[in-house]
């Protein structure tokens, strides 16, 4: 695998989320909100895994800063990076069908709201963030730069960091004890370890 190549599959593999994610979005503005805590601090979390993911990356595919940060290209890690990223797109796709209606970019909560408790949610509550590790982590194999491969785990490291305590507590005061429940018996991101 040559670089160009590997970084034409971290492209595709940002196209494809985009793809995934966009008829989702359109139904999601059909459906009533009945609590949001989309703020300043959201608008943040959201651009640090944004800038991590795509806009940081995306300068380095496209004009190769910065080159200072370079390590040697190595064929076999972007080989390896073909497992995480097909993962991620699958993990991520399953996470959107399995929370339906109840999905949302931001933190929401809306009118028929629901503990989803089916297909990937049976082992994780949060499996859209574990797509997006893994999705960090393919473009660190892919991209032969230790701030462009590196930025989308920082990314989502912080996204996850900061804003996962925060839902976690609105669920609850939404669900009460019918998620306190499903959190007892379910891992965050990692089934049956984390």
């Amino acid at each position: 695998m040559s670089q160009t190549l590997a970084e034409i599959l971290w492209f595709a593999g940002l196209a494809g989320w985009y793809v995934i994610r966009h008829p989702f979005v359109r139904r999601a503005r059909k459906s009533a909100v009945k609590q949001s805590l989309f703020d300043t601090r959201e608008r943040i979390l959201l651009f640090s895994a944004t800038a991590g993911l795509f806009l940081i990356p995306a300068v380095y595919v496209l004009t190769g800063f910065p080159a200072a940060l370079d390590r040697p290209f190595i064929p076999a890690l972007a080989w390896a990076a073909l497992a995480p990223l097909i993962g991620a797109l699958w993990l991520f796709r399953r996470s959107h069908a399995d929370l339906g209606k109840n999905w949302s970019v931001t933190l929401k909560v809306r009118e028929q709201h629901a503990v989803v408790r089916n297909g990937v949610y049976r082992h994780i509550r949060h499996p859209m963030y574990a797509s997006f590790f893994l999705l960090g982590f393919a473009q660190l194999l892919l991209l032969p730069n230790w701030l462009a491969g590196a930025a989308g785990l920082a990314g989502v490291g912080i996204l996850f960091g900061f804003r996962v305590a925060r839902e976690e507590q609105m669920m609850i005061g939404a669900f009460g004890d019918d998620y306190r429940s499903y959190r007892a018996a379910t891992k965050y991101i990692i089934p049956w370890v984390l």
